[in-house]
């Protein structure tokens, strides 16, 4: 799966190459600061804020009907969600405002090249996902149904693996069972991962949810095939019961309806 582990933390891989990034920008841009320019102390700061501000600006009013609903998730910067764009352009304009020479604008440079092409490169190694086919053992259901992930019913899937005892997986949950209900052009199937039906039942009768269809995996198989490194991990399985994408993490929205809509459009 596309996702980076660095001890017990995990990263999805598109996170680590920016988080990559941003890193060799910040140690580039302090260097120069003493060699050559104390401004670039300050800049290199303005950058970085104002630049993650305006890409998560730019993201918020591509998608501002989904924040009217909640507001507070602007704020919800874990779940991703960045228009880069707009934070490229703000940037920009911090090289206008802090920096005043053309020496001083030229030296910028650098950290921005090697910040890109550290991120780029980053992404390229640890990005991507295999087309793997799904498993073709049944698994058990809640209600004590056989259920197959490669039943040929020409229906795409979106699978969310996810534990009872995940907080991002339980902050999801409301934002994915609301989906699944309103979505026909592609089958929900949340696989809870190391967990019995007793478990599974008193979450969802505590959190006020109800799911058509949820797998138990007591030995947390499909995380094993798929090598999620960690949870939730959601997976978008096109008709033919082909892996297309793999999202590690806490997924908002605005992710998972833009992969729904490409994987329907298949």
């Amino acid at each position: 799966m596309n996702a980076v582990s660095l001890g017990p933390l995990v990263l999805a891989a598109d996170r680590f190459a920016v988080v990559l990034g941003l890193f060799v920008f910040m140690i580039v841009t302090g260097i120069i600061s003493r060699r050559v320019d104390p401004r670039f102390n300050a800049w290199s700061w303005w950058a970085f804020l104002g630049g993650l501000a305006a890409a998560r600006l730019g993201h918020v009013l591509l998608h501002l009907q989904s924040f009217q609903a909640e507001p507070l998730r602007v704020f919800a910067l874990w779940q991703g969600g960045f228009y880069w764009p707009t934070g490229a352009a703000a940037v920009a304009v911090s090289l206008f405002l802090v920096l005043t020479g053309a020496r001083q604008r030229l030296w910028a440079l650098l950290p921005l090249a090697l910040a890109v092409i550290v991120w780029n490169t980053s992404w390229q190694l640890t990005g991507g996902t295999r087309p793997l086919a799904v498993p073709e053992r049944a698994f058990e259901t809640l209600a004590g149904a056989s259920y197959r992930l490669g039943e040929r019913d020409g229906v795409p899937r979106v699978v969310n693996l996810w534990a009872t005892w995940c907080p991002p997986c339980r902050r999801e949950m409301p934002m994915m069972a609301e989906l699944a209900a309103d979505t026909e052009s592609v089958a929900f199937v949340f696989a809870n991962q190391g967990e019995g039906k007793q478990a599974v039942r008193r979450y969802l009768a505590s959190a006020g949810l109800s799911l058509e269809t949820i797998l138990i995996d007591p030995f947390s198989e499909l995380s094993r095939f798929y090598g999620a490194p960690g949870l939730p991990a959601t997976l978008f399985i096109d008709a033919e019961g082909i892996l297309r994408h793999a999202h590690l993490g806490e997924i908002s929205r605005e992710v998972l309806q833009s992969n729904i809509d490409r994987l329907a459009t298949r």
